[in-house]
């Protein structure tokens, strides 16, 4: 792969991934001769576009990941793993609705729920918990306001909207994090970085430490990170961006680890056996 054209790097518009890829931006970290083409996309955008192999490098949900498997290989690091808490349902605010499982669950099944893409690991995690959705496909920025709307009964709200939803006047109806981890032990994997297969084995190797160390960086330099992160902290002010940067970038985002990888095992697997997505997965890790 020839060096002097910039990489493209797909990533969300979002502090958590900003603040990821904080010191590639401001080439604080050496890149070996590498350079990078930042592309900012909601997440769906960037699963359907890896289903095409448009991008050299980019974050995805685990739950595409099943799609792009001749395409992609996964990265160690750059996950993005919920450890009980992660995606949620929510209603406007004086919304009536059951808590046991099994009637929460039926009420459910007779609502519309909105959802920010049929690839994210969101909608794979909803399914899991209740199968068959009766659904609405909406930018996930735009979910809030299709619930005050009435479009949609229910909103499943992914990234920042996970803070700010009571101050936008929803109520919290089941967090699928918190579910999952009561479920299986495990943090739920919601997205991660891949990369093209035609790439050599030794320039994935390569590419993955330049991310890694990026990570890191952003995490040894976290105050300079998260003020880089805010112009897309949309409605939060600094610490509460501060909070939603540490949900989703920690240990986990350096190296999946065991405990990871087997999250991701088990949450794949579950979504074959119920018949989510097409085929069996095996894992391919970048060494």
């Amino acid at each position: 792969m020839a060096r002097k054209e910039a990489l493209t790097l797909g990533h969300s518009p979002d502090p958590d991934d900003a603040f990821m890829f904080y010191a590639l931006a401001e080439d604080k970290i050496d890149t070996h001769g590498w350079s990078f083409q930042h592309t900012l996309q909601d997440i769906q955008t960037l699963n359907e576009r890896a289903t095409r192999g448009e991008l050299a490098i980019s974050a995805i949900s685990i739950h595409a990941y099943a799609y792009v498997l001749d395409k992609y290989a996964l990265l160690p690091s750059g996950a993005s793993m919920g450890d009980g808490y992660g995606p949620m349902l929510v209603v406007n605010q004086g919304t009536e609705f059951p808590t046991d499982k099994a009637a929460l669950v039926e009420w459910l099944r007779g609502k519309t729920i909105a959802v920010p893409g049929l690839m994210t690991s969101a909608y794979l995690s909803l399914q899991l918990y209740m199968g068959a959705v009766a659904h609405v496909v909406v930018p996930f920025d735009e979910i809030f306001t299709a619930v005050k709307s009435g479009r949609a009964d229910v909103g499943l709200i992914i990234h920042e909207g996970q803070l700010t939803y009571r101050t936008e006047g929803f109520e919290k109806v089941l967090d699928l994090g918190e579910w999952w981890k009561a479920e299986t032990g495990l943090p739920l994997p919601l997205g991660g970085n891949v990369i093209r297969k035609d790439f050599t084995p030794a320039e994935r190797s390569e590419l993955n430490v330049i991310l890694r160390e990026s990570i890191r960086y952003g995490l040894e330099h976290r105050a300079a990170g998260v003020t880089h992160s805010m112009p897309l902290a949309r409605g939060m002010d600094e610490p509460l961006a501060d909070e939603f940067i540490g949900m989703y970038v920690n240990d986990f985002t350096l190296d999946y680890g065991d405990i990871g990888r087997r999250a991701i095992r088990e949450f794949l697997g579950r979504a074959h056996k119920a018949g989510l997505i097409p085929t069996p997965v095996e894992l391919e890790f970048v060494e």
